[in-house]
């Protein structure tokens, strides 16, 4: 394929969905994602779209929101991974808060199968996937239906969460930055994600690696109020992401990678990253690897044994 047809069907695909993974755009044009960022690159210059770590989304990201049809099909396999470990979290017989998303929407596929639960949501995809589910009980909020992601907004969703204590709440949003934390594009929905935070004793912020980096207009979690990421790992080569992961860990998010490379923030290497000298605390394991900004135990040898690993996997 030559270089314009490519960059005629990156276009077109972006134009379809709102935002396309760099990985999904390299499969479907059949070449690497190194052409393909030089190809973004060049539509960028153009101002026919706009680079995002990852990927690539229509002008104008800090407004423009994509409707759900368009987010349900980016970055399917990390929301699947990054879901998978979510659920892991959950014990039976918890109280939990899941917001809108359609990362949420997987994480209440996967909820189902927890016995006695219980789980407010303001999502009607959330409560669909749970409505049939044995034992487990859905609580939704008031509110106004907004259509392009199928969550109750407004005044009636946040008085509905008064006076609620749950023991975590699940969370993902349209941009995460170590800056500003989780944010996203609608003023509404980021008014109600933050009353969903409030009736959380820990907040688990659920974003793909396309997210990192990205900042919206409206801040929902503050870096300082998250407890705990679920991503995906990053591409060897985005370094920017790295960064961002490195970034939220020396602030005391905990990070769990699906799938990825055991990681830390006091002396534990994140992908793309040295890691530095200092002896890390282990990592803990729950079908995926962690990152976590704690203080280093006295006996470094399992922190040791993770930084050769992630040496080891540098060097494949």
């Amino acid at each position: 394929m030559f270089a314009a047809e490519r960059r005629q069907l990156i276009l077109e695909m972006v134009r379809a969905n709102g935002a396309v993974s760099l990985r999904e755009l390299a499969r479907v044009v059949q070449t690497s994602e190194v052409t393909v960022r030089r190809d973004v690159r060049a539509l960028e210059a153009e101002g026919l779209l706009d680079r995002r770590h990852g990927g690539a989304v229509l002008p104008g990201g800090f407004t423009r929101e994509s409707g759900f049809p368009q987010k349900s099909h980016l970055a399917t396999a990390e929301k699947t991974a990054i879901a998978d470990v979510a659920a892991s979290l959950v014990e039976e017989g918890e109280a939990v808060v899941v917001g809108a998303g359609t990362t949420t929407q997987e994480l209440a596929r996967r909820l189902a199968r927890v016995p006695g639960l219980t789980v407010v949501t303001n999502s009607l995809l959330v409560a669909q996937a749970l409505a049939h589910a044995n034992r487990v009980e859905v609580v939704m909020t008031g509110g106004t239906l907004r259509g392009s992601n199928y969550a109750l907004v407004g005044s009636g969703a946040e008085q509905s969460l008064q006076g609620l204590r749950v023991s975590r709440a699940f969370l993902s949003g349209s941009g995460l930055t170590a800056e500003r934390g989780l944010s996203t594009s609608n003023m509404l929905s980021a008014s109600v994600d933050r009353a969903l935070v409030q009736a959380a004793a820990e907040v688990v912020v659920l974003a793909d690696h396309t997210k990192l980096g990205t900042d919206t207009m409206f801040q929902t979690v503050p870096t300082d109020v998250m407890t705990r990421l679920v991503t995906d790992e990053p591409p060897p080569h985005d370094d920017r992401a790295a960064t961002e992961l490195q970034a939220l860990a020396d602030q005391g998010v905990q990070i769990t990678i699906a799938g990825g490379v055991s990681t830390g923030a006091t002396g534990e290497a994140v992908p793309g990253r040295r890691p530095r000298r200092e002896s890390p605390l282990p990592v803990q394991r729950r079908g995926a690897h962690q990152l976590r900004s704690t203080a280093p135990l006295p006996d470094p040898q399992p922190g040791e044994r993770d930084r050769a690993r992630v040496a080891d996997l540098r060097r494949r």
